[in-house]
């Protein structure tokens, strides 16, 4: 078995096949030689696999995905890989061993993978969230969600050292973001600098503001994807992009009030107020938002600080300053990867409980969405005590979900869980926490309950459901 994974994996994934004329999706009999086309005769031909992909074509990417293959011979072994290229040509890449049931069929949904590939057991979208970036330290991250990604797929004869039987078929399939009838509509308002994303239909529909992280620039799949459940949304950029700053050096809340009053103000937002959803350094930002402004009802958060960090923060004659760190605090592993988790300081303690942000001024109600294995923050002890902030106050308890093993980023369903990436505030790769398999169960169910939160505070929808993690 050593053998067999280094020899996938010893070049990306790339295996040593010998060369064979192919079709794609199905390799009619006209390819065999005479010898293949006779050796047929005893069993089921090595060119009539199928893949089948259930919807056919093009499906949403937080759906689940159907694949299934036909064609086989009964209990052959095969392997399949996927692979994915982003808008800059980084590539990502899957595979997993598989054995054929006795009518030579292979269902995803119901047949388990065997040890050996990039992951085991009975997960029918473990091709998409097992994907690891061929180049070290990439995350996969959707910049233009007009157009999809392409998913590819091929099945391979055989595992390890059987695999010169080569290619079996091939198969691709569109993973969009944008659901028909959703309007993409750049925003230039005064300073805010967005894209709106609306629903069809008249409305009003629920609205919600989104907020990234410290990556900077306009990420919209998050945004989008919200769009296609029947939210208006906004995916809100404040800095790194246009005419706005172009570093991190302190922030205005003045920015993000003018976004808000532009959503509180749009004809399709049902009001009286409007959701904000935030992860990291875009989930203190929201807090504050709730904290300082008027006409927010709810605020999601996912793995973030409930101190201001990075910069400092100002409203009107008030300055919330960063919270301290300690670089010293930094732990270094062979490879010079950073774990920045015990960096910042405790902002409860000293000087920095100037940091801590005022929730209990806020409002609304509040959902803390956590990775228990996350190291970039101490999510969960965030989580925490903003809960213990809010009740000593008087304020509504929170609502806190834990995800054990699963890192910072949480995003939505089947995105590939990002191990270790750079990290723009460190300089250097960070790890981000998480086990593969538990951080692609947290996002399925937290993609469900953020939905959950906002459908039933925004538009007074019950269907409360707990979480199955």
């Amino acid at each position: 078995m050593a053998s067999f994974v280094r020899l996938l994996w010893g070049r990306g994934l790339g295996l040593r096949l010998r060369p064979r004329p192919h079709c794609a999706f199905r390799c009619p009999g006209s390819c065999q030689s005479r010898a293949a086309q006779s050796a047929a005769s005893t069993s089921a031909s090595l060119m009539d696999a199928r893949i089948d992909f259930s919807p056919a074509g093009r499906s949403l990417f937080d759906k689940p995905l159907g694949i299934s293959v036909s064609g086989l011979r009964p209990q052959q072994e095969v392997t399949l890989r996927a692979s994915l290229q982003d808008e800059t040509g980084e590539l990502f890449e899957s595979l997993a061993l598989y054995r054929a049931d006795g009518s030579g069929q292979l269902d995803l949904s119901r047949s388990p993978a065997l040890e050996g590939g990039s992951f085991s057991g009975l997960e029918p979208m473990g091709l998409l969230w097992a994907l690891k970036p061929r180049k070290p330290f990439r995350r996969l991250v959707k910049r233009d969600v007009q157009r999809p990604f392409s998913l590819e797929l091929e099945v391979l004869e055989g595992h390890g050292e059987g695999l010169a039987g080569g290619v079996l078929a091939k198969g691709s399939h569109e993973r969009g973001f944008l659901r028909a009838g959703v309007q993409r509509i750049p925003v230039r308002d005064g300073r805010v600098r967005a894209t709106l994303f609306l629903p069809p239909g008249d409305g009003p529909f629920p609205g919600i503001i989104d907020i990234s992280g410290t990556g900077g620039g306009l990420p919209e799949y998050r945004a989008c994807l919200l769009a296609n459940y029947g939210f208006v949304t906004l995916a809100l950029a404040y800095y790194a992009y246009e005419d706005l700053p172009r570093d991190m050096k302190e922030f205005h809340l003045e920015y993000f009030e003018e976004a808000l009053n532009y959503m509180l103000k749009h004809p399709k937002v049902k009001g009286p107020g409007v959701g904000l959803l935030g992860h990291s350094k875009g989930g203190d930002l929201c807090i504050s938002m709730a904290s300082f402004l008027k006409g927010v009802t709810v605020t999601v958060t996912i793995n973030s600080s409930v101190a201001n960090v990075a910069v400092p923060l100002h409203y009107k004659d008030i300055t919330i300053p960063p919270l301290g760190f300690n670089i010293e605090r930094l732990k270094l592993d062979k490879s010079g990867v950073a774990d920045i988790l015990d960096v910042l300081n405790n902002p409860l303690e000293g000087p920095d409980r100037q940091s801590f942000i005022p929730l209990e001024k806020a409002e609304g109600r509040f959902l803390f969405i956590v990775g228990q294995d996350d190291h970039n923050f101490k999510s969960e002890f965030f989580a925490l005590e903003a809960s213990k902030r809010l009740q000593a106050h008087g304020k509504e308890k929170p609502k806190i979900i834990c995800y054990p093993g699963a890192g910072h980023y949480i995003e939505p369903p089947y995105f590939p869980m990002c191990a270790a990436s750079m990290h723009l505030l460190v300089g250097r790769p960070a790890i981000w926490g998480g086990e593969p398999r538990a951080h692609a169960a947290a996002q399925v169910d937290a993609w469900g309950q953020i939905q959950i939160f906002f459908r039933k505070h925004l538009d007074g929808k019950q269907d409360e459901e707990h979480s199955k993690l």
